[in-house]
């Protein structure tokens, strides 16, 4: 378990302020580039010094400010993977690796170094230098020297990590990992909790799905990249039957009820593209179907992404595509369960 409270000004205006906990598993950490990302993985491997807070691995107090505590980077085992590489350019794979585990004795150097190479398959890549490794073998090689040590707690910065490779990390390492990435859908399909940063500021915690499905406010929703936010007026609120009525400027929709609102009120309307229904134009219209002209097709590595009229946007599969693209008109149906109010 690590357990974290970091404060860090960098002049002239950017601010720190984070507190987060992670378990054994993979945390992920999304956000802007220039959110503070990397600069939180920085001041837990000890390549920075936190203006203030407090750093404490599996029991183990790595920074305290206020006890003036602050363990060296080489002596906190956090292994890390970079965004490059980093990898010794002069070393083959294999010494790469001896030199990350120079601190055990040589026979069981020798042992966990012929099992790493073998574990994240890199036996055939082990006598080539850097130069002359595919990238996604030298990403291999990477973790691999990250993991040799056995560290306490593991930080992935936005690399390009692929599923597999991170499976097998998780699988290799009992401890907690600290990921950054920009790829949601790796999120949500390898990492158990997810930290939305914004600005130097935690703005959204929890599981994944979660956290996609109700992002809490228009920030945290515009961070994630949810495609369709519309702000209206809500026009009629109904307790008994749990439903309201909200207006905007091309079109209404039927949702849920809103508590702690009132007729007249102004509110945003989030919508993830893939929740959104595809109909013909002249299918008979539902209850929140809006007929709205299609201005942009385009395939994606797993959909098919549609860019309508007053800025609505959904994503549908191949082959429904592949059904209605000859449409001569099109109907967007809002399921009211899929509306989130911000």
């Amino acid at each position: 378990m690590t357990n974290a409270r970091l404060s860090k000004k960098i002049p002239p205006t950017f601010s720190l302020d984070v507190e987060f906990e992670l378990a054994t598993g993979v945390t992920a950490l999304y956000g802007r580039k220039e959110s503070g990302r990397t600069l939180i993985l920085d001041l837990l491997a000890g390549f920075a010094t936190p203006t203030a807070g407090r750093i404490l691995v599996d029991d183990a107090i790595l920074f305290d400010r206020a006890a003036g505590v602050n363990v060296p980077a080489r002596l906190r085992r956090c292994g890390y993977i970079f965004q490059r590489d980093a990898l010794f350019p002069h070393m083959t794979v294999r010494q790469n690796l001896e030199f990350a585990a120079g601190g055990w004795p040589r026979l069981e150097r020798h042992r966990r170094v012929a099992e790493t190479l073998d574990r994240l398959e890199l036996a055939e890549a082990a006598d080539l230098k850097p130069r002359e490794a595919a990238p996604e073998v030298r990403l291999r090689a990477a973790a691999a020297r990250a993991l040799i040590g056995e560290p306490k707690l593991l930080l992935i910065d936005d690399c390009g990590m692929e599923e597999a490779l991170l499976a097998q990390i998780r699988g290799m390492l009992k401890a907690p990992i600290l990921l950054v990435t920009g790829d949601l859908d790796l999120c949500c399909t390898a990492a158990s909790q997810l930290l939305v940063l914004d600005a130097g500021r935690i703005v959204r915690r929890g599981a994944p799905l979660e956290v996609l499905d109700q992002p809490d406010s228009v920030e945290v929703a515009r961070l994630l990249g949810i495609a369709n936010l519309f702000q209206g007026t809500v026009a009629a609120l109904d307790p008994g039957r749990n439903t309201s009525r909200l207006e905007f400027e091309h079109f209404s929709l039927t949702g849920p009820y809103i508590r702690g609102h009132f007729r007249g009120d102004r509110v945003w309307v989030a919508v993830g593209a893939d929740r959104l229904r595809i109909h013909p134009g002249e299918a008979a219209a539902g209850a929140n179907c809006v007929a709205a002209p299609l201005e942009r097709a385009a395939e994606r590595s797993r959909h098919v992404r549609l860019e309508f009229a007053y800025g609505i946007t959904a994503e549908i599969t191949r082959e429904e595509f592949a059904r209605q693209k000859d449409n001569k008109s099109w109907q967007v149906e809002f399921p009211p369960a899929a509306l989130r109010i911000l």
